[in-house]
């Protein structure tokens, strides 16, 4: 049954630029990794950032290259069944880890996640680079799920990255990359259909990275929005040197486990981006 579920979220992410894949994860992942989270945020990293602003409600946390320093991070990224199913719908011969992000939107959090498309903040080109996004609690559209502009990675556009909140540092890295502005939300809404997926624990949502995608805030009073968004990369991705990528962050690059000098169009191996 799960080789059909991957069989038609292969379609659809190809077609729509996102799916969804049903009872990926069992119990077993979820508690472990939902006590792992909550290691991670009661001692941010130096990488972590708070998009919420002092004295808002709730709270908008997140953090990079979280594998590098949790154990149970890590062995979700590469031992769990979350790269066979990455490289089962790349279909490609080899499939490496790129990064982990963890995005946690507590209850009566207002902070929404902009429109966006994921591949202009990153050090990489190819077809075959994919997210995962895994949900630790239900989500439902008050609680902050991901709505994707259906086919939008297919038009051909490589949109100006948006920091998610002004205090986050990255702005300014962003604006050396001189990139076409994104649409407004009006125009995005007025030509996508808008793809939004209701989620449980143990689903895994897969989108394109040049898939346009944002999040409301999280307003429901008592349900939190936990969540880690896991990159592969598979047989075609290479390095790309353009300027302002977030690995030019001095806070992610100090967390790293080794320097970043591939030239541009190389393979990324090494420490930093294990075989899966």
């Amino acid at each position: 049954m799960i080789d059909d579920s991957i069989a038609t979220a292969r379609i659809a992410y190809r077609r729509d630029g996102a799916a969804v894949i049903r009872d990926v994860l069992d119990t077993g992942w979820i508690e472990r990794m939902r006590a792992a989270v909550e290691r991670v945020i009661s001692a941010p990293s130096a990488s972590a950032v708070e998009y919420t602003p002092g004295g808002a409600p709730g709270r908008y946390v997140g953090d990079f290259f979280v594998w590098m320093r949790d154990a149970d991070f890590r062995a979700l990224m590469l031992e769990s069944p979350l790269p066979a199913l990455a490289q089962s719908l790349m279909q490609s011969q080899e499939t490496r880890l790129f990064y982990d992000q963890l995005l946690v939107k507590e209850p009566g959090t207002r902070e929404e996640t902009p429109w966006h498309q994921d591949l202009p903040y990153w050090p990489v080109k190819g077809e075959d680079v994919l997210s995962l996004w895994v949900p630790l609690d239900p989500v439902r559209l008050e609680t902050g799920a991901v709505q994707y502009a259906r086919g939008s990675h297919a038009e051909g556009h490589f949109y100006a990255p948006r920091a998610f909140s002004a205090g986050s540092g990255f702005a300014d890295l962003y604006a050396r990359m001189n990139l076409e502005p994104l649409p407004s939300e009006a125009e995005i809404r007025d030509r996508h259909e808008i793809l939004c997926f209701e989620t449980q624990p143990g689903d895994v949502v897969v989108h394109h990275p040049l898939a346009l995608h944002y999040s409301a805030g999280n307003l429901s009073p008592t349900v939190r929005r936990r969540a880690i968004a896991i990159r592969y990369l598979g047989d075609d991705a290479r390095w790309d040197a353009r300027p302002g990528t977030f690995v030019e962050k001095e806070s992610i690059r100090t967390g790293l486990l080794a320097p970043l000098d591939f030239a541009d169009g190389a393979r990324l191996d090494g420490p930093n981006f294990p075989r899966c």
